[in-house]
């Protein structure tokens, strides 16, 4: 636990407070972090002292001809669950330093046990993110994945379900998603987990997607408030753990075809999106370029406003800031440009797939 690392960042941190040489022994009594180069990797004899006792050993300038590889100052048994893995030398006139002697011990046993606590985070988000990514692969070895599980102490139970989150906060820590998350779903029965730099996954398992949306839509409105923009894909639930992977795609398909102002997108919302995206590229464009090609990007604009609103002439013309009657008008010349009605359902159904071809095309 105490490395060569830890114990010269403890080493820095307590010389910028003390303005005293500071030198950290192993449990070999060896120094392997000190405010003086020239000691370090020597055995320091009051060190072994205090390996040897488990007590404080305090030297004065008298006692150097006993401690000869020592300088006066006071050395400290360094804790860490109940068993002394180092010992903390100040060195300095014994009368000075001896008040906060026990400070810098206090300090020193905090700083390790706040760098254990982070590896053990950083263990446990790996293990998790792995399990994650073996759960995604073709050929599942579900007694590992089991065993794994239970050294994060998650329980996973059907149904299951894949969400993928993006946010515009690249540098978010963490540590501090996994918290976000796990104040909203159960962690006990939830894979918490990165994909990229920005982008995070979600497997939650146990509850419905009904329940799953509602978590997803409190995780929205707690990151607004923290100033975090997030867009959510959410894929469908599955009963088995090998129906994993699927909700995953629909879950990535879902993000990338969702509205850009959309905040969350189910699959179910982009199904017949997801359908036309398996489509080669070459009939994309034959499909859309042979019903749109006749019209304006203001008339396609228009076309877009239309289907946005459900056909209802009222509500869009208000939204687009435009006259009913000027509405009507760009309507029936659509019609006439295309020989296809948006007031009529047949019709609505292939220039609505023309639009979201044209729109696939763009991106």
């Amino acid at each position: 636990m105490l490395t060569q690392e830890i114990a010269a960042e403890i080493v820095k941190q307590t010389m910028i407070r003390l303005n005293r040489n500071i030198n950290i022994m192993n449990d070999h009594g060896i120094i392997i972090a000190s405010g003086n180069p020239e000691r370090m990797n020597t055995i320091h004899d009051g060190a072994m002292e205090v390996l040897k006792t488990g007590k404080t050993v305090i030297i004065h300038d008298k006692d150097l001809v006993k401690w000869e590889s020592s300088l006066p100052g006071i050395n400290l048994p360094i804790h860490f669950n109940q068993k002394i893995i180092g010992v903390i030398g100040i060195t300095g006139n014994p009368e000075e330093i001896m008040e906060f002697g026990e400070l810098v011990k206090m300090i020193t046993e905090m700083m390790l046990q706040q760098a254990f606590t982070a590896e053990q985070i950083e263990w446990q988000q790996k293990t998790k993110d792995h399990i994650f990514d073996d759960l995604l692969q073709d050929t599942l070895n579900e007694k590992s994945i089991q065993q794994r599980l239970e050294l994060v102490g998650i329980s996973l139970q059907p149904p299951f379900q894949v969400s993928v989150i993006e946010t515009n906060k690249p540098e978010l820590k963490r540590i501090d998603f996994t918290h976000w998350v796990e104040g909203i779903f159960n962690k006990k029965h939830t894979l918490i987990g990165f994909l990229g730099v920005n982008q995070q996954f979600i497997l939650s398992s146990g509850i419905p997607d009904t329940k799953v949306k509602d978590n997803l839509l409190k995780l929205i409105a707690k990151g607004q408030l923290k100033g975090i923009d997030t867009k959510i894909g959410m894929g469908t639930s599955v009963t088995e753990l090998t129906g994993i992977p699927h909700t995953y795609q629909e879950s990535i398909s879902s993000l990338t075809l969702g509205e850009p102002d959309q905040s969350l997108t189910a699959f179910k919302e982009i199904e017949t999106k997801a359908l036309l995206q398996k489509l080669d590229e070459n009939s994309h464009q034959q499909y859309y370029g042979r019903i749109l090609s006749g019209l304006s990007e203001k008339l396609i604009d228009t076309l877009e406003q239309f289907f946005a609103n459900n056909l209802n002439l009222g509500e869009c013309a208000k939204k687009m800031y435009i006259h009913r009657n000027s509405l009507i008008y760009r309507i029936k010349k659509i019609k006439e440009i295309t020989g296809y009605n948006p007031q009529k359902t047949n019709d609505v159904i292939t220039l609505q797939l023309a639009i979201w071809l044209r729109k696939m095309h763009k991106k």
